[in-house]
């Protein structure tokens, strides 16, 4: 049942702050139309111009009352579009612009040019959750890791450390760059997927300080950069396509990257490096979640998606054919750092650890290629076409 409801304005202004009683009067639930009465000078001039504004429908009666509804799609409702907190449509529109996700959105909005404004090109389905974890796993590097704790290392083992550290440096700048170049062509309606990739750039942000703070620890400068490590990055933030590069980087730079940090952490000679590689590879495995998870579902409505991510891989070593690979210093820093010492034996069985890291990051590749839906035969080839730079 509905009923006019009484407004007394007394000698209040429509213009001084009057027209939010009859807002509020108008907003009821059970509320027909406002029954308006003031003694102010003008208020019928003001109130009727309220009402045009709003679009409101307004009534001057014979016995001198003032009758004010709200009409059905009018005034800034007109032609306005409203949409629900919860429902991730497959198109938004263009007009819906910066508005939160469940506003009623005014017409005549100005449109905005998101280029990335399909669902299934970025939305994956656990990205609330995913978002949800990696903002209760931050963590201060200034107190997480244990920067004064006494070590001595060799001369030799430290300068491993610090070729080590550049090198992660380097390839976290990436990481970060990466989804920084696709963050503001996604439509905010999508705004999860914009909060797991902020997130992952804070990540990242923080892995090149801890990473450039280790370094520098007991040094004055870092290591070596490569030619090769840089042009092999370069591809990554070359990649035009949103899905592509998450593929690449996400799936099969930070997976295998999954490797390298729990190697780091197992064979780390000082209590600082086992840390920020433990950290790291905390953050990193979430990054690979979000990867997998919007791979999949991208796959699964669009399972010719599968040619074009193989063609990357295969474009991709193609233009890193004549560079040299992974960073030697790099190569040799691992063996010395899983070594731990310069004993024949030891160095021998470095190298056989380093050995069998290649051989886990090609099977953990080639599992996550399966799980993308590719048959045996073509994981294992993808996995093996792999930038051997590891990122």
């Amino acid at each position: 049942m509905t009923t006019l409801i009484d407004v007394d304005l007394e000698d209040l202004r429509v213009a001084e702050g009057g027209h939010l009683l009859v807002k509020r009067a108008l907003g009821r639930p059970y509320c027909s139309g406002a029954n308006v009465r003031g003694r102010a000078a003008d208020l019928d001039v003001e109130l009727r111009a309220y009402c045009r504004s709003q679009g409101y429908a307004y009534e001057e009666r014979a016995d001198g009352s003032r009758v004010v509804r709200r009409a059905a799609h009018s005034g800034r409702y007109r032609g306005a579009y409203r949409t629900s907190p919860g429902d991730v449509v497959e198109r938004p529109m263009a007009r819906w612009g910066l508005a939160a996700r469940g506003a009623t959105i005014e017409a005549g909005s100005p449109e905005f040019d998101f280029p990335i404004a399909e669902k299934d090109a970025v939305w994956a389905d656990v990205s609330r959750q995913i978002y949800a974890q990696a903002a209760a796993d931050q963590w201060d590097p200034a107190t997480r890791i244990p920067w004064t704790a006494p070590f001595a290392l060799d001369e030799d083992v430290e300068s491993a450390v610090v070729q080590v550290m550049t090198y992660l440096v380097e390839n976290e700048t990436a990481a970060l760059l990466v989804p920084a170049r696709f963050l503001s062509r996604i439509h905010p309606h999508f705004r999860e997927v914009l909060q797991v990739l902020t997130i992952q750039m804070a990540d990242e942000a923080r892995h090149v300080e801890v990473f450039t703070r280790r370094a520098l620890l007991r040094r004055d400068r870092l290591g070596l950069s490569t030619a090769s490590g840089q042009a092999s990055l370069k591809t990554l933030i070359d990649e035009p396509d949103f899905a592509l590069a998450s593929f690449l980087l996400s799936v099969l730079g930070e997976g295998t990257f999954l490797s390298l940090l729990s190697f780091l952490r197992e064979h780390a000679p000082d209590p600082v490096t086992r840390a920020v590689a433990e950290l790291a590879g905390v953050d990193e495995a979430r990054h690979v979640a979000f990867g997998m998870a919007h791979l999949e579902r991208h796959l699964g409505r669009d399972p010719a998606l599968r040619a074009g991510l193989a063609s990357a891989v295969r474009r991709r070593h193609d233009a890193l054919a004549e560079t040299a690979g992974l960073n030697d210093e790099v190569f040799d820093a691992l063996i010395l750092l899983a070594a731990g010492g310069f004993e024949p034996e030891r160095v021998r069985a470095g190298f056989d650890a380093v050995v069998a890291l290649g051989q886990e990051m090609h099977a953990g590749r080639r599992m996550r290629l399966l799980r993308l839906g590719f048959d045996r035969a073509e994981a294992e080839e993808l996995s093996s076409l792999h930038t051997k730079n590891f990122m």
